[in-house]
């Protein structure tokens, strides 16, 4: 596997199984892992789910937001799944978070179970409109806390926050980073964005990229780019 690609995980963000088997096989020699979200797996079904998490590392992307005993219940099952990596709202609190972490304990090879922060397309003023308080890298240290004291294993926060992140809390979080957009593309509707090699440098583990690489003429060609690029940052030890 290439230990660069690793850490790239590319959003199936579109609804149809045929268009994402195709590209994980496109790009799966890349050794990249693969997101599925509620697009494709409302259209699709688990069944899709547990045939792409046979071959390849799967994020269920999810967000569960729930009272305890319906997210406990959810998570098992997407767990039964056998994906990589399943993940809950952090602001669903810590009794919520706990029960999630508890739906793990029986499985013998238990994925990795990650905590959203603040989506990465809310600024400030959309977050106040909502009842948050202060900036969002504020909300996003609070909610990594809870997190981190209810025993999940990482957090999904914005390109903005992964430096911070890494000061407050070190090695002990994996950051999982959306809102990635190479130099130069659109940010559509993301509003706290970054580059991929600024996240590896500010020390994020994983970065997931949808359109910059799905939209592209040639997905393998693009995707081969960012890596090059992570690649290039992380063997400069920057």
């Amino acid at each position: 596997m290439n230990d660069s690609g690793n850490r790239l995980i590319i959003a199936l963000d579109f609804a149809e199984a045929d268009r994402a088997i195709e590209l994980t096989e496109e790009l799966s020699p890349l050794g990249v892992g693969f997101k599925i979200g509620l697009e494709l797996f409302i259209s699709c079904g688990p069944n899709l789910v547990k045939k792409l998490a046979e071959k390849y590392r799967i994020f269920l992307d999810l967000k569960f937001h729930d009272i305890p005993n319906t997210v406990h219940h959810a998570v098992k099952s997407a767990a039964s799944l056998g994906v990589w990596m399943i993940n809950v709202h952090a602001s669903g609190g810590r009794e919520m978070m706990i029960a999630a972490r508890e739906a793990l304990e029986g499985f013998e090879t238990r994925p990795l179970l990650i905590a959203v922060t603040i989506l990465t397309s809310l600024n400030e003023s959309q977050l106040q409109e909502i009842g948050f308080q202060g900036a969002p890298a504020r909300n996003v240290m609070q909610l990594t806390h809870a997190a981190l004291d209810s025993g999940l294993d990482g957090i999904v926060c914005s390109p903005l926050e992964v430096s911070a992140i890494r000061e407050a809390f070190g090695s002990k979080v994996l950051t999982i980073t959306p809102g990635v957009r190479p130099t130069g593309y659109a940010h559509y509707d993301q509003s706290r964005v970054d580059s991929p090699e600024n996240v590896i440098r500010a020390g994020g583990n994983f970065i997931v990229i949808g359109r910059p690489v799905t939209r592209a003429a040639d997905p393998f060609k693009a995707a081969e780019k960012i890596i090059s690029e992570i690649a290039e940052v992380a063997g400069n030890g920057k």
